[in-house]
């Protein structure tokens, strides 16, 4: 039978999720592990899923995209209504794109983007307190910016990543980063080729620092060449942080 290659966007509220990856021992509640029960049960038929990018424990996405080779034969309406039907209130398929064969939903990414949204109150936001990190003293963010320049370009990135990453190369390369202010929220915009593990939310808690005061602007820079993750100081928090799209 012909095969198609089904790309699905796909969003979900990370907060319940223990990250992306199934894991068999112990079972317990992943993206991946609540949406190929879901696909399956529509294409009827086992299936290999491929991502764009797995997210932690906590972490959301927006739009985030995956890919799998079927030979049913569905409408873009029946894979939708189908396969949100079996999924939970936290995760729905919101796009499907029939791709050529050789397409990869990592593989073939250009570039990802991820937001991270800082509550800059001095008052916890309890309706969004799911959705960003809640920092009670003032941040420079005009400083904050002038320390994530240092980070644009292609990097040895070893300092900003977490001690479980299991990447063969800490190479990688940063096309922009923005942050922005509208009220109390502070919205800081990453756009790479790829992301090590962590190391989004492990430049976030860098620049959290600079604008905190206790440290210069040129701390990113510092942490970046010292290679050192222990350099680096926290990690900040999951709940902040999107997947926002891909680039193809």
């Amino acid at each position: 039978m012909d095969k198609e290659n089904i790309a699905l966007v796909i969003s979900y509220d990370g907060t319940q999720f223990r990250g992306w990856q199934a894991q068999k021992k112990p079972p317990v509640r992943t993206v991946e592990s609540v949406l190929v029960p879901a696909i399956e049960k529509v294409a009827n038929h086992s299936i290999e899923l491929m991502c764009a990018g797995r997210t932690d424990a906590g972490v959301h996405a927006r739009n985030q995209v995956v890919n799998f080779i079927t030979t049913a034969k569905r409408s873009d309406y029946s894979w939708i209504r189908g396969i949100n039907t079996n999924l939970p209130d936290d995760c729905a398929v919101t796009e499907v794109r029939r791709m050529p064969l050789d397409f990869h939903a990592r593989y073939s990414a250009k570039g990802r983007y991820y937001q991270y949204v800082i509550a800059n109150l001095p008052y916890r936001s309890v309706m969004d307190r799911f959705y960003t990190t809640h920092i009670n003293y003032p941040l420079d963010v005009a400083a904050m910016q002038q320390a994530a320049n240092d980070l644009i370009g292609e990097h040895d990135f070893n300092a900003y990543r977490s001690s479980e990453c299991q990447a063969p190369t800490s190479i990688r390369e940063i096309f922009d980063i923005r942050l922005r202010q509208q009220g109390a929220y502070i919205y800081i915009d990453v756009h790479g080729n790829a992301f090590l593990h962590h190391m989004v939310r492990n430049i976030v808690g860098v620049l959290l620092k600079v604008g905190s005061g206790k440290a210069p602007v040129t701390y990113a820079k510092s942490v970046l060449e010292s290679l050192d993750r222990k350099q680096g100081g926290i990690t900040a928090p999951a709940s902040g942080l999107f997947l926002d799209h891909i680039d193809y």
